[in-house]
């Protein structure tokens, strides 16, 4: 059996329950959102590079606004940072489902649109990074974040993006529409939330010298740490190679398979269907295996899945292809995410993830632009293979790391550390 037999059961409680049901919503509209949004800039554009810059617009606020996030999740109530998020996104999304209905969207506003999205999430993430172990004990994290990212890929992409092509075919704002009710709900369920979520009793800093301060020492932090420094860097490489072929699947599933909207939004589900059984297998996997022994193979199998995507010659073959991928990526972020969690301190976690998070954004947004030029120079599948060697690179990075590293051979994650 794939899941959890054998595994103690750590009581999640409703609070972290709420959340779920949070995160479950919002990832109902954001699938839908993440397959009508390239399907629009395909109807404004067929230049993959224009395409790409959709996807690095919506990317850039890693860069710019990374590490102040990690700072503000610090220092604030990071569920009124969720809720005040949502809010605002639910606003954002619905005056694009209206701008899209009115025929006024063009390539400039789709870009800005996913710039705002961007920011959003870059805060939503800082303030996220938190909110899992505030809520669940060190012994069910890995738990608690497989359960969470399997929900997701259940709502967001199993069911959420064929719902979106299907919805986009209808009436092309209706997607955006649906997103935007699910932001307003997701905050909603947030805002009800009890407890304070606020990590320190001191106040936020009030000068660009104690901002700065406060900024590098998680910068500081997660360079000392060498596991999490290496794996940091793997992670990057991941999302340099994760974000570019996002960045070109619409047209790859398009011009190179000859796949309709709805085939492009079955590719996506099939990464879905993977990820789903990778998240949910995690935590069975590092009972049995260990941690480290599950960083290295699920990062070679990215590699493997990636190149035989690649390959493909028709849209079931790529599906099988893509869902492998999904699998073996997922399992590989679940593990490493609880790690991190497990390992930093809890005053330090806003500001340690989002340094984190900005490298990984970082990749995510050089990948968009280096599939784009790529696959423009090169051909569709070019970018599959360069990114299947780059995988291939970040296993190398994560093995050494998990070989220097004084992790347990069996078990989910090690306690806490303060340090």
């Amino acid at each position: 059996m794939l899941f959890g037999r054998g595994i103690p059961r750590t009581r999640l409680g409703p609070s972290f329950n709420r959340v779920w049901a949070s995160i479950t919503v919002s990832s109902l509209g954001d699938g839908m959102s993440f397959v009508a949004l390239p399907l629009l800039a395909a109807q404004l554009t067929a230049d993959p590079r224009q395409i790409a810059m959709v996807s690095l617009a919506e990317q850039l606020p890693w860069l710019l606004l990374g590490l102040l996030s990690g700072v503000l999740a610090d220092r604030f109530d990071r569920r009124r940072i969720l809720w005040l998020v949502d809010a605002a996104r639910a606003l954002l999304v619905g005056a694009l489902a209206a701008a899209v209905a009115a025929d006024m969207v063009t390539i400039p506003l789709l870009s800005l649109v996913a710039f705002l999205l961007g920011c959003g999430q870059t805060l939503y993430s800082g303030a996220w990074a938190g909110m899992v172990p505030a809520l669940v004990a060190p012994s069910g994290l890995t738990r608690a974040n497989a359960r969470l990212q399997a929900s997701s890929l259940i709502t967001d992409t199993l069911l959420g993006t064929p719902l979106g092509a299907l919805l986009f075919g209808i009436a092309t704002a209706l997607p955006f529409a649906v997103d935007a009710v699910s932001f307003a709900t997701a905050a909603a369920l947030v805002f009800i939330l009890r407890g304070n979520f606020q990590p320190r009793s001191q106040p936020a800093p009030k000068t660009w010298t104690a901002l700065r301060r406060d900024t590098t020492e998680g910068v500081r932090w997660l360079w000392r740490h060498h596991l999490l420094r290496r794996l940091c860097l793997a992670s990057g490489i991941t999302n340099l190679v994760g974000g570019g072929l996002i960045a070109i699947l619409v047209l790859y599933a398009r011009q190179t398979l000859g796949l309709s909207d709805l085939g492009f939004a079955l590719l996506v589900a099939s990464f879905a269907l993977g990820g789903v059984v990778g998240a949910m297998s995690t935590p069975r996997l590092t009972a049995r295996f260990g941690t480290p022994r599950v960083l290295r193979l699920t990062a070679v199998g990215t590699a493997i899945a990636a190149a035989a995507a690649g390959a493909a010659t028709s849209g079931p073959i790529a599906g099988m292809g893509i869902a492998a991928y999904g699998a073996a990526s997922l399992a590989w972020n679940v593990t490493a995410v609880s790690l991190r969690q497990s390992l930093v301190p809890a005053e330090l976690l806003g500001r340690v993830a989002m340094a984190y998070q900005m490298v990984i954004g970082s990749g995510t947004a050089l990948g968009a632009v280096a599939a784009g030029f790529t696959a423009h120079a090169f051909g569709l599948r070019t970018p599959f293979y360069t990114g299947a060697v780059l995988l291939f690179a970040a296993s190398l990075i994560s093995t050494r790391s998990v070989q220097r590293a004084a992790l347990p051979s069996r078990g989910a994650v090690p306690e806490r550390r303060t340090r």
